[in-house]
C-alpha cells in the first residue's frame, strides 16, 4: 500500500500544483484515499465553544474550498473539517499562476485568491448532503471573506451574506481578514472595524 501512494506522490509532484491540488479532490470524490482504521484516542477528545472534538487535528480552509468532500476528510481521520473561503458570489480568485511549491520546506504557496463557486452554491450543496445524510459526524466550519470587488466600507454587508446563507450549515464561523490575496482585506484587522465586523456577525 505504500508503495501506490509513494506512486500517488509521484504523479502529484509531476503536476502543476493547483492541478495537482485538484486531481487530490477529486480523488477523494472517487474514493481513492486511505481511510482512518482505528478510533481515535480518547484522550484526544476536546470539548470546545459547546463542540465536540474526536481528535484536534483538522483539515483547514483552503483544500475544500467548495464543500465538496467534507465526509470524506472525515473518513481520514479529521477531528474536524473547515470548508472555504467563501465569498457572497462566484469569484474566480487570481490569474495563475498562483500556486507554488516550495521542495525545500516541504510546502506550497497558496496566492489562490478566494476562488469559490459561492456561497448559494455552497448552502445548496450542503442542504443536499444534509438530506442525503452525509454530512460529516464532526464539527464542520465554514471559512468566509469579502468578495474581491467590494470596497472596505461596504464589507460588513459583504461578510454577513455570506453568513447568513450558510449559517443553517455550519458548526463555526472563521473570518478571514488575514489574506493578503485581497487588496484592502487587511484593513479589517484595525481595532473598530473589526468590531464592527465581530458585533455585526
Amino acid at each position: 500500500m505504500s508503495g501506490l501512494f509513494g506512486l500517488g506522490q509521484s504523479l502529484l509532484l509531476a503536476l502543476p500544483p493547483e492541478r495537482a491540488h485538484d486531481l487530490a479532490v477529486k480523488s477523494l470524490e472517487l474514493g481513492l484515499y486511505p481511510r482512518a482504521d482505528t478510533p481515535d484516542d480518547e484522550r484526544l477528545a476536546q470539548h470546545l465553544f459547546g463542540l465536540d472534538f474526536a481528535n484536534p487535528v483538522g483539515m483547514a480552509a483552503g483544500f475544500d474550498k467548495d464543500a465538496r468532500v467534507p465526509r470524506e476528510l472525515l473518513a481520514m481521520g479529521f477531528g474536524f473539517v473547515e470548508v472555504g473561503t467563501l465569498t457572497p458570489r462566484a469569484q474566480s480568485g487570481n490569474p495563475a499562476p498562483r500556486m507554488f511549491r516550495s521542495m525545500a520546506d516541504r510546502a506550497v504557496i497558496n496566492r489562490l485568491g478566494f476562488n469559490n463557486e459561492g456561497a448559494t452554491a455552497i448552502a445548496a450543496r450542503l442542504a443536499n448532503l444534509r438530506a442525503l445524510g452525509k454530512l460529516p459526524g464532526i464539527p464542520l466550519g465554514v471559512n468566509i471573506g469579502r468578495t474581491k470587488i467590494v470596497e472596505t466600507k461596504d464589507a460588513v454587508a459583504d461578510f454577513l451574506t455570506t453568513f447568513e446563507k450558510l449559517f443553517a450549515h455550519a458548526d463555526f464561523f472563521t473570518l478571514n481578514v488575514s489574506s493578503p490575496n485581497t487588496p484592502g482585506l487587511r484593513e479589517l484587522q484595525d481595532k473598530e472595524s473589526l468590531r464592527k465586523l465581530l458585533t455585526q456577525l
